[in-house]
């Protein structure tokens, strides 16, 4: 008992003394893992060590190899921070160590899931009925909505995938934009669909599926599956969801499937709300609490409309699992069984922020995108390669004298990750290299805007 304590009071103090200088530490990692590893491993020692010193041992070692993506100008991926109420969960979570599979496991899990399901579907306008689940992120959300899908679908045909499998079952045709998320294309690949099969719809300029096109790709004899994307990973722009919904409303047996892992957020906002209009007419929808809503890792958000077909799809059955119709059973909802209790975290982090907090800290982060482009748009040799609808800002560099964009974008990206002031990643946007900022952490302020803005701007000589 006296070991417990002194192992998680200097975490504690640890932690605290990392988050209280992460504003202003070096953003990016100093070092890599083949070089963190050599200080950690080594032969595995025959006796234990006192938790105490693994814990500070582990913090002392480690430390250069941490990327500040808690921090205010960490900006590579759309990775938010953790809010304090959450980050305060978190803790108590690992401190009492509940495994949410079961309600006979944890009825303080399920309550806090319960409760925090109800107010996402509130906040994401999405069927107050609909079925949820609480996967690692929106990937494995997406896989579940489409699990769902397959099993809905493939039923309307007269077959039982879960039981038979899809060996000779009727084939399904899966109808994604040509911008879909890596994610949905892995999902198909676990369920058996196949990345390759799909049937792709063509973008326009910003990302988004051509929407007139997709009546051409549905065959009405053939169950099929439409996914559609709120919140592009490039751009930050919207399928037109009203449109493609209308498209599958027609077709007799057709699921519509919404990756929304940071663009379903939107729908807090009175402001930008008309970018996700329609979404609410899918049958399953994706997000990411470890995004926008700034819960720290791992947490996403599942939603399927007919919650039985969700709990048909990821069914299991063993007498000693003590199942409890009349509670929630956590693994009736999601792929993982046992788990961590995820539910604690998003009830915190919304109880501290309510609606009106998550409305402020998404139009924040939309605001400050916005800003960002401006500070960058008007110097000479950069250009925003989209519009800034969300949170997503693509800037591409040209040399002064003319030279080869992508180098030099690549170029002005590492200086500024070397320099430490901030941290951004790139990506292939229309064939042209870009730096990619995503603004989605709850402390990012209009003075880190303002910073980074001026460290790009040294790094590229202007």
């Amino acid at each position: 008992m006296d070991a417990r304590e002194r192992a998680m009071r200097r975490a504690s103090e640890l932690a605290l003394e990392y988050l209280n200088g992460v504003n202003e530490r070096h953003v990016g990692a100093r070092t890599d893992a083949a070089s963190l590893a050599e200080q950690l491993g080594g032969p595995l020692p025959d006796e234990g060590q006192d938790p105490e010193a693994v814990v500070e041992q582990m913090a002392r070692v480690l430390d250069p190899g941490l990327v500040a993506s808690a921090g205010p100008r960490y900006f590579g991926f759309v990775v938010g921070g953790s809010l304090p109420a959450a980050a305060g969960a978190d803790w108590l979570t690992g401190a009492w160590s509940q495994n949410a599979v079961l309600h006979a496991l944890s009825p303080a899990a399920a309550a806090a899931e319960l409760v925090a399901a109800a107010w996402m579907l509130d906040l994401l306008g999405l069927p107050p009925n609909a079925g949820v689940g609480f996967p690692t992120g929106a990937g494995l959300g997406n896989a579940v909505g489409l699990a769902a899908a397959r099993h809905a679908v493939l039923g309307k045909a007269g077959w039982d995938v879960e039981a038979q499998g899809l060996f000779g079952a009727p084939e399904i045709r899966v109808v994604v934009g040509d911008d879909a998320h890596s994610t949905v294309l892995t999902a198909l690949q676990y369920l058996g669909l196949g990345r390759e099969r799909v049937v792709r719809i063509p973008a326009d300029d910003q990302g988004r599926m051509r929407a007139e096109l997709l009546p051409e790709a549905l065959d009405q004899g053939v169950p099929t599956i439409v996914c559609i994307q709120a919140g592009n990973v490039n751009s930050g722009a919207f399928d037109p969801a009203d449109a493609v919904a209308d498209a599958v409303s027609a077709h007799p047996n057709a699921w519509l499937h919404v990756d929304g892992a940071f663009g379903l957020w939107a729908n807090v906002s009175p402001d930008l709300r008309h970018l996700v209009a329609g979404v609410g007419r899918a049958d399953s929808w994706a997000t990411d609490a470890h995004k926008w809503l700034n819960v720290g890792y791992d947490c996403g958000f599942v939603a399927v409309r007919d919650a039985a077909a969700q709990r048909a799809a990821m069914s299991a059955r063993a007498p000693y699992l003590m199942q409890d119709h009349d509670q929630r059973d956590g693994w009736e909802y999601v792929l993982d069984s046992s788990r961590r209790a995820r539910g604690f975290v998003v009830y915190a982090a919304l109880r501290s922020l309510g609606r009106n907090g998550v409305q402020a800290m998404v139009e924040r982060c939309c605001r400050l995108a916005r800003r960002m482009a401006e500070r960058l748009a008007g110097a000479e040799g950069f250009e925003i390669l989209n519009d800034v609808v969300l949170n997503q800002v693509l800037v591409r560099f040209t040399p002064r004298d003319g030279g080869d964009a992508d180098a030099f974008t690549r170029e002005v990206m590492t200086r500024v990750q070397d320099e430490g002031e901030a941290w951004m990643g790139g990506t292939t946007w229309r064939g042209m290299g870009a730096m990619r900022i995503s603004v989605s952490n709850w402390s990012t302020t209009e003075a880190d805007i303002d910073r980074t803005a001026a460290a790009i701007l040294k790094a590229a000589g202007r």
